[in-house]
This record gives C-alpha cells, sequence and structure tokens, in this order.
C-alpha cells in the first residue's frame, strides 16, 4: 500500500520551524558584539613561487636526442684443418647487417648543485649528465645471410650466424660513435633542454654538458 508523503513534509516542515525560532531567540539573547579594533602594526609575508626547473627537466627522464642508421656487412668464417694441418677447410657466412643506434642524456641523474638559478635576474646554469649510448637494435627484417658456405670436409657450425651478428652490433655501435652519435645527442639534449627552461620564464640560460667517458663499445648491449 503506498503512504502519501504529506504528513511527513509537514513533520519536517514543524522540525524546520521549531529550529529557526531557537536560533532566532539564540541570537536575541547574546550580547552585543564589541569593535573590532587593528593593531598598531602589521606584517604580511608574500611567498612569489618560482619555476622549480630540477623537477621539470628531470622529468624529461632519459632524454633521447640522437639516432643513428647504420648497415655494415659482415664476412666471418671458421677455418678449420684435418689430417694434421694437410687438409684446411672452412664454414663461412656473410651477413648484411643494419640496426638501429641511439644516444642521449640520462636527465635522472641531475643533482641540485648540477643547476644555480637566479629568478629575480632571470638567469640559469645547468650541467648536464655526459651523453651516453641508450640501446642498439638490429633490424631483423633488413639483416639477412646473404651467404652461407661450407666446405665439403669442413664442420657446418650452427653458431656461425649468431656469432656474426654479435660482431655486427659490436663493429656497428663503434661506427655510430666514430661518425659522432654522443656529438648530436650532446648537441640536440642542450637545445632541447634550454628551450625548455626559457619556456619556464628564464631568459639567460647557459646549458653545459659533462664530456663522455671512454668506454668500450661492447659494454653496450644490443637488443
Amino acid at each position: 500500500m503506498r503512504v502519501s508523503p504529506a504528513p511527513l513534509l509537514a513533520l519536517l516542515g514543524m522540525l524546520g520551524a521549531g529550529l529557526l525560532v531557537g536560533v532566532l531567540a539564540t541570537k536575541s539573547c547574546a550580547p552585543p558584539s564589541l569593535p573590532v579594533i587593528p593593531p598598531l602594526s602589521s606584517s604580511v609575508t608574500v611567498v612569489h613561487a618560482t619555476p622549480n626547473v630540477l623537477l621539470a627537466v628531470k622529468d624529461l627522464a632519459r632524454l633521447e636526442s640522437a639516432s643513428f642508421h647504420m648497415e655494415r656487412v659482415i664476412d666471418l668464417s671458421d677455418k678449420q684443418s684435418l689430417l694434421f694441418g694437410l687438409v684446411r677447410s672452412e664454414d663461412a657466412i656473410l651477413l648484411v647487417a643494419v640496426a638501429d643506434i641511439s644516444a642521449g642524456v640520462d636527465l635522472q641523474q641531475l643533482q641540485a648543485n648540477d643547476l644555480a638559478a637566479d629568478w629575480a635576474q632571470k638567469r640559469v646554469t645547468i650541467t648536464l649528465p655526459a651523453p651516453q649510448v641508450f640501446h642498439a637494435e638490429l633490424d631483423n627484417e633488413k639483416t639477412y645471410v646473404h651467404t652461407r658456405r661450407t666446405g665439403a670436409l669442413a664442420t657446418r657450425k650452427e653458431n656461425l650466424e649468431t656469432r656474426a651478428r654479435q660482431e655486427a652490433e659490436h663493429s656497428l655501435i663503434e661506427a655510430a660513435l666514430q661518425a659522432g652519435l654522443l656529438n648530436r645527442a650532446n648537441d640536440n639534449a642542450r637545445r632541447a633542454v634550454e628551450g625548455l627552461v626559457r619556456g619556464l620564464g628564464y631568459e639567460q640560460v647557459e646549458v653545459k654538458v659533462r664530456a663522455p667517458a671512454p668506454r668500450a663499445a661492447s659494454e653496450v648491449h644490443v637488443k
């Protein structure tokens, strides 16, 4: 059976009227408030927030600023000798290797002492970490075995292609370094960070990059 809402509305109305009367009675009985006299002297501290440059730059994390597309032909052979060296043969492979190698600056390595900012003068100096090779990845669609030949008396080495790929990886990284990959990453990272900081309102921006430490191409693992 449906109950009419009229009695409930009437009850709520009575309660509301009672509360209003109570509030008005309380106000009428309260003593008059005294005028507020301002203090003889006062001070107010106003804080003007300046852009947090370090956090803004570190948000870029690993700034990949240069990438080279490299190609190289690897001629690898496994020399074999039989019958006390009287018979010689070989298992050989000719591999055409293509790889993408990228480098940049890891901005997560930035420390507070790498940055000197003066918001009043709109001037900031930032010293970035040294550029490094981030990754190198063989393009499997374009990397292929051009020739594979095994002598009649030679043993076919199943890992010869793997060895050729590893040799290609290291030689391509070395070739990219010699072609100036880190220098390109250095210049591009400096321009990117300078543009970011100028966007924060700084007008005099100096971005330095540390020199890369000597490293061997074998330290970089190709994906």
